[in-house]
């Protein structure tokens, strides 16, 4: 089965505030609630500073891809800020079909590499990236391991 991916527009931010609210909430993150994820959403869209993907019927998933210059390489690097998937609809290859539509893009739009980062006890984030061809080591595969630090300001 095949599943649809698209890019969201302006009249989809309703949908992409709803998913990102699920997804925070799903996880215990912090959240300002779908009316303002909407009103960001749709202005971030607008801005060209996001490029959001929904994919699946509902839309059951959601990915947020932002593209910034490179300072290592000409060209864009690209950061899939979110991936997230319905749990009632994981198991059913929407992770993968978004994963595989957000490196497209990231691609059309001229980027050279892209990075994520996700939380170590998400074994199935971890295999999905890593079938992907995405590595959690720096430079070769036996190479130290890489960290993602945040903090709030």
């Amino acid at each position: 089965m095949e599943i649809r991916v698209r890019r969201a527009g302006a009249a989809d931010a309703p949908e992409v505030a709803r998913l990102l609210h699920d997804f925070n909430t799903e996880f215990d993150e912090p959240t300002p609630g779908v009316e303002a994820l909407s009103e960001r959403a749709r202005r971030l869209m607008a801005e060209g500073e996001i490029t959001v993907l929904l994919g699946g019927e509902r839309p059951d998933g959601i990915a947020v891809l932002r593209l910034r210059p490179a300072l290592w390489a000409e060209g864009l690097d690209a950061y899939l800020e979110e991936l997230y998937v319905a749990p009632e609809r994981r198991g059913q290859g929407i992770g993968r079909a978004m994963l595989e539509a957000t490196m497209d893009a990231a691609r059309e739009a001229g980027a050279v590499r892209i990075d994520l980062g996700t939380s170590v006890d998400d074994t199935a984030a971890i295999g999905l990236y890593e079938s992907c061809g995405f590595s959690n080591r720096e430079g070769e595969p036996d190479g130290p391991q890489m960290l993602v630090y945040e903090r709030d300001l």
